[in-house]
């Protein structure tokens, strides 16, 4: 429940060794904060990257909503971020959704096909990957939202680890079914070695990784809005019209 002003945005990314993507996950909460004046809008990292996600959470006071920048329901989901929220008991928070499927994403993932030369053909959609279904069910999702937002070209998943099929397979399949233009989507918030290992399989156009789009953007805010939302209904009778 969050009475009073809008809960501090804690964008929860990854973590990279690539300093690209520090920059790129900056360039994203600069748009962020753009499009929300007055939002506090924070960042933590899982690993690798400073600050720290638990580093990040221990200097906040009252409210906050954690948003991850993954694009699917896998073990960071579902694990770490509970396990770090749990560390922060001085928090009034929760963790929003993940990023997918959603059509601000499909949105994001067909502009950056554009703007790499893409103009018709099939797709490969490289995502992370995880041994969790939800996440491989998830990344299916988006591939099928994509796949209509193209005119129904095939969109085939493929992932740079802990999942099958590999970006090199997917066009190999998608060879054998007869395509001979196959371009490369990036599932990914920003340029690091599972993008890049990703591209180097492509046959031909490569959609960038999403970054700071303004599609990305406003989809952060819309999982924080809904978050919210959804912790306002779920309230107490007084303590939700306390909140209004």
């Amino acid at each position: 429940m969050y009475p009073g002003t809008a809960p501090t945005l804690v964008a929860v990314a990854h973590g990279s060794p690539d300093p690209r993507a520090r920059d790129t996950i900056h360039a994203l909460l600069r748009r962020v904060r753009a499009l929300r004046p007055g939002l506090r809008v924070e960042l933590g990292h899982l690993e690798t990257d400073e600050p720290l996600l638990g580093d990040t959470l221990a200097r906040l006071r009252g409210d906050a909503v954690l948003v991850p920048l993954l694009f699917s329901r896998g073990y960071h989901v579902k694990h770490d971020l509970p396990g770090v929220l749990a560390a922060a008991p001085h928090l009034r928070a929760e963790v929003a959704a993940c990023l997918g499927p959603h059509p601000l994403l499909v949105e994001a993932l067909r502009h950056r096909l554009v703007e790499g030369g893409y103009t018709g053909g099939a797709v490969v959609l490289a995502a992370a990957g995880s041994r969790d279904p939800e996440s491989a069910a998830g990344t299916r999702a988006t591939a099928a939202m994509l796949s209509a937002r193209l005119g129904g070209v095939p969109v085939l998943p493929a992932y740079a680890s802990a999942a099958s099929p590999t970006v090199a397979r997917a066009v190999a399949h998608l060879r054998e079914l007869g395509h001979r233009e196959i371009a490369l989507s990036s599932c990914f918030t920003a340029p690091g070695w599972f993008a890049s290992r990703c591209a180097e399989a492509a046959p031909g156009v490569v959609g960038a990784p999403i970054g700071a789009h303004p599609a990305l953007a406003r989809l952060l805010l819309h999982r924080h809005d809904r978050a919210v939302a959804d912790s306002r209904r779920t309230a107490p009778p007084a303590l939700a019209a306390a909140a209004a």
